[in-house]
């Protein structure tokens, strides 16, 4: 895992790395934190990710100012669609798409908030998008997926804020003509393949991590990612 700089039209961020082992080249997944922000929880995915075969970069989108303000900036982006935090999301893209060892193919991967950026953005220049319960669905879903491309999603059914959500996105996917794999997880809940503090908390309030439900989510994601940036980049 190497922490580095990437160039954003706003300014240097701060990104985490992880590249698989062996010999490259590889594709892409740019990873999208959760509202809490990067750190352990975060490193874990990212070797997960490059446990099977995909370079991974996690831009720090609260490098900039205090972490109260930042919370407020991203979210304001998500909610416009446009800003910052957006900006720093195709940078990490453009980061990856230069690295000597990617083959140009990029994905990308979100986690609640991270998730909603996952599909904002699935229409910007990615092969494949998974957002892990990116609930509430982004406002405007309609437009906003427009041309997008293939989406693997994954929702748990006791998610408190997702209710509805996947029965909308595969409307809309279905729609659109958009290739989807859309699943949800009828024991899991909001943030169910993030290991946060709290546990016993977080599943009271509809939240927390559920093993099964993990497995299964990124067995479904790396055969998506398989057909979708491995398959196109040989």
């Amino acid at each position: 895992m190497t922490t580095l700089t990437v160039e954003t039209p706003a300014g240097p961020i701060d990104a985490l790395l992880a590249v698989p082992n062996g010999e490259g080249p590889w594709p892409g997944v740019v990873i999208i934190h959760d509202a809490i922000g990067y750190g352990p929880d975060n490193e874990a995915i990212s070797e997960r990710v490059a446990a099977a075969g995909y370079l991974a970069l996690t831009p720090n989108l609260y490098s900039r100012g205090g972490r109260a303000r930042c919370i407020t900036r991203v979210m304001r982006d998500l909610l416009t669609q446009r800003g910052r935090a957006l900006d720093d999301i195709l940078a990490a893209r453009d980061h990856l798409r230069t690295h000597p060892q990617c083959t140009g193919a990029i994905g990308i991967a979100g986690f609640c908030m991270g998730g909603q950026f996952a599909l904002v953005l699935g229409p910007k220049g990615f092969g494949a998008s998974a957002p892990f319960y990116g609930t509430p669905l982004p406002r405007h879903l309609d437009d906003t997926l427009d041309a997008s491309c293939p989406i693997v999603a994954s929702f748990g059914r006791r998610d408190p804020m997702g209710i509805g959500a996947p029965d909308r996105l595969r409307r809309i996917t279905d729609a659109k003509n958009i290739p989807a794999d859309i699943k949800v997880y009828p024991e899991a809940g909001h943030s169910f393949a993030n290991q946060l503090p709290g546990q016993s908390f977080l599943r009271i309030a509809g939240f927390g991590y559920n093993e099964a439900a993990t497995a299964d989510a990124w067995t479904r994601v790396f055969a998506f990612f398989d057909q979708h940036l491995t398959a196109k980049a040989n």
